[in-house]
């Protein structure tokens, strides 16, 4: 994603809305150098919201995260991958909408692992998806997710 199909100010002045390379800035400036969390949004399979804190990296004009095959929050997106994932930045909370979509290409699997290590955390690409040394086996991550 390179632009947002649309933005909107939620501050209740009425201001316009702010220009997405604001945000877009900041994610590629604070990610994954700061100890942000982000929290992704999903739909349980009988309507209900779910929500979680995930560790997310913006890299090339995306945003990544990941998720473990049993996490509820991998449950749901295999089931419907729409999604919000919000976070506040310095100086701006930003909420994006949209479709994930699991990411499973060498390629971009070890751009975003590089990233990862970038920031201090280990991430090796293996079988299609990231681990590292402190992950257990169950929590083998199958493949990053990408969401804008």
């Amino acid at each position: 994603m390179t632009e947002p199909s649309e933005t909107q100010n939620l501050d209740r002045s009425g201001l316009a809305a702010l220009p997405w390379s604001r945000a877009r800035d900041l994610l590629a400036t604070q990610t994954p150098h700061e100890d942000l969390t982000f929290f992704v949004g999903t739909v349980r399979p009988d309507g209900r919201p779910h929500a979680a804190g995930v560790g997310a990296i913006w890299v090339d004009d995306a945003l990544y995260f990941v998720s473990g095959p049993g996490t509820r929050r991998a449950r749901n997106l295999a089931a419907n991958p729409a999604c919000t994932v919000s976070v506040r930045l310095r100086g701006l909370d930003v909420t994006m909408e949209g479709e994930a979509r699991r990411v499973t290409g060498a390629a971009t699997l070890e751009r975003v692992a590089a990233v990862y290590r970038e920031g201090g955390w280990p991430a090796t690409v293996e079988d299609g998806g990231f681990n590292a040394p402190f992950m257990a086996d169950a929590a083998s991550i199958p493949g990053a997710t990408n969401s804008a």
